[in-house]
């Protein structure tokens, strides 16, 4: 039976779709020939709208002599010839404008106007009192074609679409409503918006409804999108919006902000997902002008790490403020040709003549940074190259050490020799008492950076150095906030590592302009910390991402839910609760957002001395070693279980051997650095 009805439907088409059919096989038919059926039909309308008006003003019912017929023929030829030359049939139907409506009103008026002309030439008194009529009804009628061609192509587009809801009857709404009327994807049933002034009115045809009548409307109207159209709200407000619509758990996609629309990098009807830096309700300080230009405008600039997630942001945001020079390096070939690329396109579409350098380096090679910072004249440097991940470095404790650490002391010596004016080095919230390799790393590099600023043997005395600390940045390699959308498009389990675990956020342009205006700022020596705001919890995050996508978070309360949070415990090394601030001694700078704080330092000689015995250990695969030294020094690292070392592991997971060494040479490096240093001093 089924099988039969199935060859039934597939014989015989319903109404519906036959109608369907024939309005695409319209739709599809050459432009030359529907601008010549459309030029017929304004004949005919034209013809028609005449002869109606002579019926109207005439007390016989009759167009009169042979004087009538003929204007009826001048109709008719006229009207398409006018039409043509004014531009009527260039128009695409389905983007018709108001200036649209002004060629149609100025060709109909022509017609009128050649009509009087020939009455009053022939002597026949029919046009005078016909013609406002004719114009009129040809108005009405002309209009009222494409109007009906109009939604006669919408009709044939349009399959079933997605009833949504546009929050926001502004600039941005309506042009959104005009995006989608003309699209296959959605259809706009109504407005929400905040104003009173608006509510109950009709915006783009559409009704516009209280926030507090969108609960009814979505059950009512079959709603199954909620798009927030307003790009140049705060996002205090966006938050607070985003709570309200966070309770009805329907999917909410947000068109692009006003920076990127005014920019051109989007469009109105590119609609995406809530942006997570929307849920933090974090609204970012505009830069200060000079800060931004006082170590960067007209100098020789680099940055280390030019490719990641900072130090690509950084080169876009010191591009933009007229260097002499950008000097990039990074060790990875892709990224480097990735941010490259993409600088000089930047720079070509704003006629910018800053001359970009593209450079594969590691800053474990100190030879090649001293020759890089000598042979450009590097004047400011912006040190963002560091292996970063948790727990990579944790089970690479001997590489992330000689990148991290040694790879700093090598670029700080070299920055030292060739005379650099700035030194900014970007730390992170991790180097606060650290439970973890990469987080003590981190505050090692910072008591380097400190103790070059107090070396006044060095003879110069002419590099700056300073450091800026903050916390996770959105969207960066590794950022969660991805891999969470990720797993909700796959319905879950979305994986968090503990229900408690907080972080703190940053976008990652407020994060890079920051950090170039704290390198502008305070004296050698100096942490700088950002203001992150409030910390977030990641449980939290997750769920508010579950329930803007429209899904339930599914749990004890909610067992029918559609997406599971799944709690896998923390990572070797990860904390909790993420801290910025080391000492109590804070202070305030002249930007809002950046603080000052001075902490414990190490001396030099002290420090070299560890240095030494810590390059020793690592060169010889000493892990224990290591670990003991770490917890020596003045870091305040503690961590917690046991190492994760995957080399470490492997030797002693196999019979017992000698430890593996490297090349005494690899042994002697921090030696020569240190030769250097003195050297360097007594010169």
């Amino acid at each position: 039976m089924v099988a039969q009805l199935e060859a039934r439907g597939t014989m015989r088409a319903p109404a519906g779709d036959t109608t369907m059919m024939g309005l695409e096989t319209l739709v599809r038919m050459p432009r030359r020939w529907k601008r010549a059926l459309l030029r017929l039909m304004d004949a005919l309308l034209m013809a028609f709208s005449l002869l109606v008006a002579s019926l109207l003003v005439r007390n016989d019912g009759s167009l009169g002599d042979g004087g009538g017929w003929l204007l009826l023929g001048v109709a008719i030829a006229a009207s398409p010839l006018i039409f043509q030359l004014l531009g009527v049939y260039r128009v695409v139907l389905r983007f018709m404008h108001l200036r649209f409506m002004v060629s149609l009103v100025s060709g109909v008026g022509l017609v009128s106007a050649c009509l009087l002309v020939i009455d009053q030439l022939a002597g026949w008194p029919v046009a005078w009192q016909a013609v406002p009529v004719f114009a009129m009804l040809a108005i009405l009628a002309v209009s009222g074609l494409r109007l009906l061609l109009l939604e006669l192509y919408l009709l044939s587009r349009h399959h079933p679409r997605k009833p949504v809801i546009i929050y926001g009857a502004g600039v941005a709404g309506c042009e959104l409503a005009r995006a989608l009327h003309h699209g296959g994807l959605y259809r706009p049933c109504a407005f929400v918006d905040d104003w009173r002034g608006l509510q109950g009115s009709l915006v783009e045809g559409l009704p516009v409804y209280s926030p507090e009548q969108l609960e009814n409307r979505i059950e009512q109207l079959g709603i199954e999108l909620v798009l927030l159209a307003i790009p140049s709200a705060p996002r205090c407000r966006r938050r607070q919006i985003l709570e309200q619509l966070e309770r009805l758990s329907i999917p909410v996609q947000t068109i692009p902000g006003s920076e990127d629309l005014v920019s051109g990098r989007s469009r109105i009807a590119d609609t995406c997902d809530v942006q997570v830096e929307d849920l933090l309700g974090r609204d970012p300080v505009p830069p200060f002008p000079e800060l931004m230009t006082a170590n960067i405008r007209d100098k020789v600039v680099m940055v280390t790490g030019a490719g990641g997630s900072i130090g690509s942001e950084l080169c876009r945001q010191i591009l933009a403020q007229e260097p002499r020079v950008l000097v990039l390096v990074d060790n990875a070939e892709h990224a480097l040709y990735a941010i490259e690329q993409e600088l000089q396109l930047w720079a070509g579409r704003h006629g910018s003549r800053v001359r970009l350098r593209g450079l594969l380096a590691s800053i474990q090679q100190g030879e090649r940074m001293r020759e890089i910072l000598s042979s450009f004249g590097v004047q400011t440097l912006y040190h963002a190259a560091a292996y970063k991940h948790v727990p990579i470095v944790e089970c690479n404790l001997v590489e992330g050490l000689r990148n991290n650490v040694f790879g700093t002391l090598a670029l700080a010596t070299a920055a030292v020799e060739a005379r650099v004016e700035t030194f900014v080095m970007v730390s992170t919230d991790k180097a606060v008492r650290p439970t973890n390799v990469m987080g003590a790393t981190k505050r090692l590099t910072e008591l380097i950076c400190q103790a070059f600023a107090g070396r006044r043997d060095l003879g110069h005395g002419k590099t700056r150095f300073c450091m800026v600390r903050f916390g996770n940045v959105l969207g960066s390699s590794g950022s969660v906030v991805p891999l969470f959308r990720t797993q909700i498009e796959r319905g879950g389990p979305i994986e968090v590592t503990h229900p408690e675990i907080t972080r703190y956020f940053m976008t990652i342009p407020e994060a890079a302009q920051l950090v170039i205006q704290a390198g502008a700022m305070g004296s050698d020596g100096q942490v700088f910390v950002l203001d992150m705001g409030e910390p977030v919890r990641i449980a939290e995050l997750a769920a508010s991402m579950v329930r803007l996508s429209g899904l339930e978070v599914k749990d004890d309360d909610h067992p029918e839910g559609d997406v599971e949070i799944h709690f896998t415990g923390l990572r070797p090394g990860e904390k909790l609760y993420e801290e910025l601030l080391i000492g109590s001694d804070v202070q305030d700078t002249r930007h809002p957002r950046i603080m000052t704080s001075r902490e414990c330092s190490w001396a030099w000689p002290e420090l070299e001395a560890y240095l030494v015995e810590l390059h020793d250990a690592m060169s010889t695969s000493q892990h224990r070693r290591i670990q003991e030294l770490l917890i020596k020094a003045p870091l305040g690292y503690s961590p917690e279980g046991e190492m994760v070392d995957l080399v470490w592991e492997a030797q002693h997971a196999s019979s017992p051997r000698a430890p593996v060494t490297q090349e005494a040479s690899t042994s002697s490096d921090l030696r020569l650095v240190r030769e250097r240093l003195r050297s360097s001093g007594s010169a």
